[in-house]
């Protein structure tokens, strides 16, 4: 058995926790790169605080079905159904969203997994991994509803 001094200890400490830096930093290199896996994507996803909920856009549907006739639509199309969709998917709720019994008598409005209604712009918008989310407040839901394909903002 060897015996290890203090100051070995201390430099071995050193050593993994220089070890554990560069691992964090390599990944965050490859999620910038592209080269994330999928795991190493969701690990950069903010956590939403206080009433902030994290919310991801749905992907935009490419093709527009006009009477039966399916048509590519415009990538500047695409860009501004994702800018102004009323529709958003619950990824986290903030630990205080819907603690307010109040405000929120009949408890959450909506959970992880629901997808919401909101006014078009609602939130702070950002963008990860190509990805377009938001953090909105908790009394911006307006409703949740259970398949969101076929609703279109008027």
């Amino acid at each position: 058995m060897t015996n290890i001094n203090l100051a070995q200890a201390l430099d071995l400490s050193k050593l993994a926790e220089q070890a554990k830096k560069d691992a964090q930093e390599e990944a965050e290199v490859r999620a910038i790169v592209g080269d994330a896996t999928d795991v190493e994507k969701a690990a950069q996803l903010p956590k939403p605080s206080g009433y902030h909920i994290l919310c991801a856009i749905p992907e935009v549907e490419k093709e527009l079905d006009v009477n039966g006739f399916k048509l590519a639509k415009a990538d500047e199309t695409m860009r501004m159904e994702e800018v102004m969709t009323t529709v958003l998917f619950v990824v986290a709720l903030g630990p205080d969203c819907y603690k307010d019994e109040k405000r929120f008598p009949s408890g959450p409005w909506c959970k992880e997994g629901d997808f919401v209604l909101v006014r078009p712009h609602s939130g702070s918008r950002l963008v990860i991994h190509g990805r377009e989310f938001r953090l909105i407040n908790d009394d911006t839901v307006e409703a949740t509803v259970d398949e969101p394909r076929g609703i279109i903002r008027k």
